[in-house]
């Protein structure tokens, strides 16, 4: 009878860390290592294209992702140009990425590119490309590219609210309002949204800072869980934009949930840092 019971036992303990171990490959918390080298066929384009690149090696914005493909096909065809979405990092080359109007990494996370794709990309891009980020692509911890945490988006996350994850905030536009934040209201009372929080504020390296977030307008714990930070001493950034040789990066840390994508301030702001990065 003892016997039964430990054997009925440990099998109860299988089957939780069975289900525990499909859940975090299912989110995306079991980090993968999948590279491709073979990009994928291009079709002919017959208007300028938007190169939106979904790849995730860490946690997968599930909601995020096909929410904010949504939006950027919307918002191409309101630019008249057109989208092309793939997961395959081996777009990163340097003659598909040529064809491309603007590239968006749309929630990427981990590490997502070869030597070779890192060098093809950012030369690209040093030499007048134009890239934005969009949430993960800046929220991830598990960077393998020096270069890319500390120069394309310009500092490191250090972890985001949760408790709760989700809370609705005060946004601020950087005072004088730009072209590109002209259009948000003072202050944007932002719904239900998971806040990140970075290890620097990119304006020491003289980025432009375009949002803000006021800390005393939700709630923050200081560490929370995972050993995560929610809060930032002083200016608290949410996007920024600067140079990049001859080209130009933007980032926003907002877009967790699906429905911030179709908040008309959000979707505005997207398609202005669309156009002034293919500038």
């Amino acid at each position: 009878m003892f016997k039964k019971i430990v054997l009925w036992a440990l099998s109860i303990i299988l089957l939780v860390v069975i289900a525990g171990y499909g859940y975090l490959r299912y989110t995306g918390m079991v980090p993968r290592h999948n590279y491709e080298t073979v990009p994928p066929v291009l079709p002919e384009f017959k208007r300028p294209t938007v190169l939106v690149f979904n790849k995730t090696n860490g946690f997968i914005h599930r909601e995020g992702l096909p929410a904010a493909d949504a939006m950027l096909t919307e918002l191409a065809d309101e630019l008249g140009w057109d989208v092309f979405i793939t997961n395959n990092a081996a777009v990163h080359n340097a003659s598909d990425l040529k064809r491309f109007k603007m590239v968006v990494w749309n929630n990427t996370s981990g590490d997502v590119l070869t030597e070779e794709q890192r060098r093809d990309f950012k030369s690209w891009l040093q030499q007048g490309g134009g890239w934005v980020g969009l949430h993960a692509a800046g929220g991830d911890p598990s960077y393998q590219w020096d270069w890319y945490a500390d120069v394309l988006i310009g500092a490191q996350f250090i972890g985001h609210t949760m408790e709760p994850q989700a809370q609705d905030a005060d946004v601020y536009a950087v005072a004088p309002a730009n072209d590109l934040t002209s259009h948000i209201p003072s202050p944007w009372n932002v719904k239900h949204e998971e806040w990140y929080a970075f290890d620097q504020n990119p304006r020491a390296k003289g980025y432009d800072i375009l949002l803000n977030i006021d800390e005393t307008s939700y709630i923050t714990v200081g560490e929370t869980h995972f050993g995560m930070i929610d809060s930032m001493e002083g200016e608290h950034p949410l996007a920024w934009r600067h140079a990049v040789g001859e080209g130009k990066a933007f980032y926003s840390s907002i877009g967790h949930y699906a429905p911030t994508y179709s908040v008309p301030e959000y979707r505005e702001l997207i398609k202005k840092a669309m156009v002034w990065s293919a500038q």
